[in-house]
């Protein structure tokens, strides 16, 4: 038989004709392309040390919460708000997060305080976030020796809220009435204001004030050459909140007379439309008021007219007066030389000049307006001590101020900006609204946290202003069923049946007994003038036993110059004379009740 069969041959050629195929013919495979692995930036590591935090956002209180269904973490961010109010930053913390073998690095903080704030639920157990802090608890033998904490636990909320029982939020609000003021006391702090409202926003500000309707605008005083007013401003709607003690700021403007006298002098049209661009394109600040805009409008607006001009300015307007001598003077006055000071404190200071007073004076001085806006500072807001309680007008601001005007060594009638504008504010029945713009700037001049503190106010003048708010507020207090302690009042002005400022309002709330005592010095009534100083020395025994036994807080408003001075050194004298104290011992007592928040200023010069 032949050695290979044909079918034998087939196959074989079959077979090699496919291997044949494969090696000339296949796809090479395609290479697997080689990945690298990313190299990810490791995850910040989160802060575990509370102490740390606290050091580096200033904190100095700190609220531990156990929550499971969120109320606790509520309680405690509630906790951290409130100690803003006592001059204080909290932090609320979930004891998951941080590292809690630190509170015994608590101490490092000074005036430092730990609070717990910890939900139970089920039969007791503590929340799934404190398990581990509760296991801590009971396994270690942490040394907490001086450190300051306080706990509140509740073990019934989870029942509270399957019984929808309001009892929780009346507990915790009970129980923070009286943790607050046991933390003052404790610490030797103050509140900054009671139940005031702390917002992360705030609606209006000094850029963006609200145009307040004015609703009231009546004269206070029944004789005398003085203008003494109340306004009324409506704040219905703007959310707008405030506290007694709190300032209001006005924006004034200009009057339109001085912007027209300047018009004339510099014989300029008032209605062209300018834009002062800075020449630095690298500042923030492209103009030097809003632009485009009128030289009237900028001198009615933006612009300070009425101020005497600093030296600066002076020295920049040397160069375009024509009279060398006037040239020469404007630069001495400009100078450091004891004669150039001498000079602007007499021609300028002295005789309150304003620009328009010296262009007046100095006929040769004609520099370009543009230039004259570019140097003339910004007009600034006024403030006034706010004169009304947000709990008795939660919807109006009350201000009370004096009308300027005064005659100067030169002869001219120089009239305050603010007060005289605001004298025209007059609420009309046309359906044209007088209106300020305005806005809040908050204050520590507050009313004590405990309100069965004594308080002294002393507020001569249009300084009674505060004091109108925090007596209006210790009248609802009263009405709540708090209770209020002293409330006395030491006020003066010139005449009895002139000035006598309020005069019916505080002889009701004196009637009301909301005023234990109302002391008023009418200066110019009798031969010797007296003033609240006097009367203050007259009842020194009463004024040391408020001050010194009954824990008596004293707040002052009005002239720092001459009165705040005098009265202050009158507490010198009470405390030396009953207090047994040196002079020096006398002064350092006051400056602790400063230090405590218990001797508070709001005063001007």
């Amino acid at each position: 038989m032949p050695f290979l069969s044909n079918l034998d041959i087939f196959l074989f050629s079959l077979i090699a004709g496919l291997i044949i195929y494969w090696v000339m013919f296949r796809k090479k495979a395609e290479a697997i392309p080689e990945f690298k692995k990313l190299e990810t930036p490791a995850p910040a590591a989160r802060e575990s040390s509370f102490i740390e935090k606290m050091k580096k956002t200033g904190k100095n209180i700190v609220v531990f919460y156990g929550s499971q269904t969120g109320t606790g973490e509520e309680f405690a961010n509630r906790l951290s708000k409130d100690a803003q109010r006592y001059g204080m930053k909290g932090m609320a913390a979930d004891p998951e997060e941080y590292d809690m073998s630190e509170l015994s690095r608590l101490k490092e903080i000074d005036n430092s305080l730990a609070i717990f704030c910890m939900a139970t639920y089920g039969e007791g157990d503590p929340t799934d976030n404190a398990q581990d802090f509760y296991d801590w608890l009971q396994e270690s033998d942490a040394d907490l020796d001086g450190v300051n904490f306080t706990v509140s636990f509740s073990s019934c909320f989870f029942f509270i809220f399957v019984n929808d029982d309001g009892n929780l939020e009346e507990d915790f609000v009970s129980w923070r009435e009286q943790f607050w003021p046991a933390v003052c006391e404790h610490f030797g702090v103050e509140a900054t204001g009671e139940e005031s409202s702390i917002r992360q926003y705030e609606p209006f500000d000094s850029k963006n004030p609200f145009l307040s309707p004015v609703t009231v605008n009546r004269k206070l005083n029944k004789g005398g050459d003085r203008h003494l007013m109340h306004l009324e401003l409506d704040i219905t709607g703007s959310k707008i909140r405030y506290e007694s003690g709190d300032h209001v700021a006005v924006y004034p403007t200009n009057d339109s007379n001085i912007v027209n006298k300047l018009g004339e002098v510099l014989g300029v049209d008032l209605d062209t439309v300018i834009s002062l661009n800075n020449l630095d394109e690298e500042s923030n600040k492209k103009h030097p008021f809003p632009c485009p805009t009128t030289y009237r409008t900028a001198l009615t607006h933006y612009l300070d007219v009425t101020s005497c001009p600093r030296t600066n300015v002076l020295y920049e307007l040397a160069q375009y007066a024509s009279d060398p001598k006037d040239q020469e003077n404007m630069r001495k006055m400009a100078s450091s030389s004891p004669e150039g000071k001498a000079l602007y404190q007499t021609w300028v200071l002295d005789s309150s000049r304003n620009i328009l007073a010296i262009l007046e004076d100095l006929p040769s001085l004609r520099p370009p307006i543009d230039h004259l806006c570019e140097l003339l500072p910004r007009l600034q807001a006024r403030y006034y001590s706010i004169a009304s309680s947000s709990k008795v007008h939660p919807n109006s601001i009350h201000i009370c101020a004096v009308v300027v005007e005064y005659q100067t060594k030169t002869g001219r009638t120089n009239k305050g900006v603010a007060t005289n504008w605001l004298k025209n504010k007059v609420p009309t029945d046309n359906g044209h609204k007088a209106t300020v713009p305005m806005y809040i700037r908050k204050s520590q001049f507050r009313l004590p946290f405990k309100s069965s503190n004594p308080v002294i106010m002393i507020g001569p003048g249009t300084g009674i202003a505060p004091f109108m708010g925090f007596i209006q507020e210790r009248a609802w207090l009263k009405q709540q069923g708090k209770e209020v302690g002293e409330t006395v009042m030491y006020f003066g002005c010139r005449h009895k049946n002139e000035d006598f400022l309020y005069q019916e309002e505080l002889e009701a709330f004196e009637k009301e007994e909301v005023l234990t005592q109302l002391n008023v010095a009418f200066s110019r009534d009798q031969e010797k003038k007296v003033y609240v100083q006097h009367l203050l020395k007259n009842n020194k025994e009463e004024v040391w036993r408020q001050i010194h036994k009954d824990n008596a807080h004293i707040y002052i408003c009005g002239d720092a110059r001459n009165m705040a001075r005098d009265v202050q050194t009158v507490f010198y004298e009470i405390a030396e004379e009953l207090g047994g104290m040196t002079h020096t011992q006398a002064v350092d007592y006051i400056k602790k009740l400063m230090t405590k928040g218990r001797y508070s200023q709001d005063v001007w010069s």
